[in-house]
């Protein structure tokens, strides 16, 4: 048996152990935490609609050169 100069320290609060007494370090993640609705960048309720927005705007985008040209979209840009 081997022994290390630095023991393996486990975060806590995130081991589980299963059926047979087998530790699992990372099976909880950590919970997401949203940020206040001033706050620059992160994950707020603000960034979260404008990010769906667009995204329903790039794909409404996307449908309207299609049907305008009759050429889907990544021939266009030639990648297929």
């Amino acid at each position: 048996m081997t022994t290390t100069a630095f023991p393996i320290q486990q975060p806590a609060g995130l081991i589980t152990h299963d059926l047979e007494g087998h530790d699992n370090i990372y099976a909880k993640e950590p919970q997401m935490k949203m940020a206040a609705a001033d706050a620059g960048w992160g994950f707020h309720d603000r960034a979260e609609k404008l990010n769906g927005r667009l995204a329903m705007f790039g794909f409404l985008a996307a449908l309207a050169t299609e049907l305008a040209t009759g050429q889907g979209l990544l021939t266009l840009i030639g990648l297929q």
